[in-house]
């Protein structure tokens, strides 16, 4: 299929040249004379790639045109051109995201030339997006508790601007995710979004895989490498468990961030990135910071708008949701449907959950995989459950009393209630009423305290009192 590309030109002659001159390189052309039209082209057509005109009067311009573009279509690269444009001009356009700008006079060879470099990056940030989908990066984040909303309300906000985020959180809650988010909310949306476990690094390979290295440069140096910072030039780059930097590392990054400049290793010209730097960690940097594990410099050029990600157990309400979308992902990836009957989920929220999300999808998945039929049931859950993250039960005294250990008493109370509750549910195969009288209490009042917990009322039951 030929590459499509959309013409926006005030002038027809000009439509007409540049577009014999692509449908004789193999090229789809498409047409508009001004902004607005060129607007419901990019909805009606799905143009590979856009050749804006700077000046279309009576307007709008190309520049408020290109505006509008990347917010309806940031996937789709735009080739700015114009004979009368200044410098202003064109550092304004590269600004706000045009793949290059191009003076008039156009001659065939520049204009065929950046066309095929603005669809091979067009093909890169697809295929970019299919991989971040498979690895679950694009997951949408899910769930409903107020602390979720909250997060999704931050993200939206953060992402309007193009300050650096330090987002924290426990192993599983789903860092990479609102990194991954805020990127795709942002401006730079449409360009490379470069991940890097900074824990996986080896220390001596630091400096060549954040900055890249030139030809030569030590031994193995076989060829020229781009590091991360110039594969993430015009996007996001993200750095994942940027607290297990070391010193060295963590000295060169600071000054990267406070220059914009990098250099390769071995090379002698250093030049500039324009990169939006998003970091996470699940320690605690302060508790770093005191004991001279981590640069205060550093930190405060991290944490500018700083997003905490509660974890699982503190919004059990999210379970449920979010059992149901990993046992959709599941279900498509096994071929056959995946449900969870209603005993299950009170089951599942009583549960700890040490590892977060990530525990959760795997127990999904395993679940998915190992149930004899179509239905998932509380008996399964019980038998995967791992039993230490069960709420603990309060400690038998021993000799007098038992060994102490500070603890929430609300939360501990909390738990062991949900486990009471889900566990009755359970025996009582999501029967409201039923659960009630193994607990000794009336519906009404179990009900009460399904919901301070958090704890959904089992979709598919009945209570045998209701008619």
């Amino acid at each position: 299929m030929s590459p499509r590309v959309l013409l926006v030109d005030d002038e027809a002659n000009i439509r007409r040249m540049v577009g014999a001159l692509l449908q004789s390189d193999g090229f789809e052309t498409i047409e508009a004379a001004d902004g607005n039209a060129a607007l419901r082209r990019i909805i009606e057509d799905s143009p590979d790639v856009v050749l804006l005109d700077l000046m279309m009067p009576p307007g709008p311009d190309g520049l408020a045109t290109l505006e509008q573009i990347r917010k309806r279509a940031p996937q789709v690269p735009v080739i700015m051109m114009s004979g009368k444009a200044n410098l202003a001009d064109a550092v304004r356009a590269m600004k706000l995201g045009a793949f290059q700008f191009l003076e008039k006079p156009l001659t065939p060879e520049s204009v065929v030339v950046t066309l095929r470099s603005a669809l091979e990056l067009g093909r890169t940030i697809a295929e970019n997006k299919r991989l971040h989908e498979q690895l679950g990066h694009a997951d949408p984040l899910v769930g409903s508790s107020p602390a979720m909303e909250d997060l999704r309300a931050l993200i939206a906000r953060v992402a309007a601007t193009d300050s650096r985020v330090l987002i924290t959180g426990e192993s599983g809650t789903g860092k990479e995710l609102v990194a991954s988010a805020i990127h795709r909310q942002s401006a730079r949306g449409s360009k490379p979004f470069v991940t890097v476990n900074s824990a996986a690094l080896p220390r001596d390979l630091v400096e060549s895989e954040m900055f890249g290295h030139e030809r030569g440069a030590f031994t193995g140096a076989t060829e020229r490498r781009q590091g991360r910072f110039e594969m993430a030039d015009g996007g996001t780059l993200f750095l994942d468990e940027v607290g297990d930097l070391g010193p060295e590392a963590q000295a060169k990054l600071l000054r990267v961030l406070e220059s914009g400049v990098v250099e390769r290793v071995g090379g002698e010209k250093p030049f500039a990135v324009n990169v939006r730097v998003l970091a996470a960690t699940n320690k605690d940097l302060r508790d770093a910071l005191r004991q001279g594990q981590f640069r205060e410099d550093l930190w405060f050029r991290l944490n500018v708008l700083p997003i905490h990600i509660p974890p699982l157990r503190e919004r059990p309400e999210d379970v449920a949701p979010l059992v149901r979308h990993f046992a959709a992902r599941c279900a498509a990836r096994l071929g056959r449907p995946v449900k969870f009957d209603s005993g299950t989920i009170p089951l599942l929220a009583a549960y700890t959950w040490p590892g977060n999300v990530r525990e959760l999808a795997n127990i999904v998945e395993r679940l998915a995989i190992l149930s004899s039929s179509e239905l998932v049931t509380a008996a399964d859950v019980a038998r995967v459950l791992p039993q230490d993250g069960i709420a603990p039960r309060p400690a038998a005294a021993t000799d007098g009393e038992a060994p102490w250990r500070d603890i929430a008493l609300s939360d501990t109370l909390d738990q062991y209630e949900r486990e009471l509750i889900a566990r009755a549910l359970s025996v009582s195969r999501g029967n409201v009423a039923e659960a009630a009288r193994r607990l000794l209490t009336d519906r009404a009042n179990l009900y009460r305290r399904m919901r301070r917990l958090g704890i959904e009322p089992p979709r598919n039951s009945f209570d045998s009192t209701e008619s």
